[in-house]
């Protein structure tokens, strides 16, 4: 675990706990410093549409979230992130998308063509219970949907 994933588990429970304020920015803010870019209010006030949101809890949590997603890119923290916030269903109830590799024109090349379709229930929030744990203790209850 990196330093920069507690700083931003510790400004998201901040966040969620008494809404914003220095102490989350600041944590947000330690981490965008060691990546050279400017504070979470400099940054949001100059460079976005949308200059107020950190200024709510809900507009901070985007920013958190979004924050996460970008600061551990590729450390597998993310699908369990997207569980913890409750969000799995909205993003993985999605196509993946590939050029289609078969084609020999460039224009058929680049169209896009679905490599598979991925669902994700409510069901999925719960991994199955072993059958072997069900035997031995007849008072377990499978998850719901297994």
């Amino acid at each position: 675990m990196r330093l920069a994933d507690l700083y931003l588990l510790y400004a998201e429970t901040l966040n969620e706990a008494n809404g914003t304020s220095s102490e989350v920015k600041k944590y947000l803010d330690l981490i965008r410093e060691r990546a050279g870019l400017l504070g979470v209010d400099d940054s949001w006030a100059n460079f976005s549409t949308n200059p107020s949101k950190p200024q709510t809890k809900e507009g901070l949590r985007d920013i958190i979230h979004q924050e996460r997603s970008i600061e551990l890119a590729f450390e597998g923290s993310r699908y369990w992130d997207i569980r913890r916030w409750k969000t799995a269903p909205i993003i993985m109830n999605n196509d993946v998308l590939a050029w289609d590799q078969t084609k020999e024109t460039a224009e058929l090349y680049s169209k896009p063509r679905v490599l598979f379709s991925q669902k994700f229930g409510i069901k999925d929030y719960f991994l199955p219970i072993k059958d072997s744990y069900i035997i031995r203790n007849r008072n377990l209850v499978q998850n719901l949907g297994w």
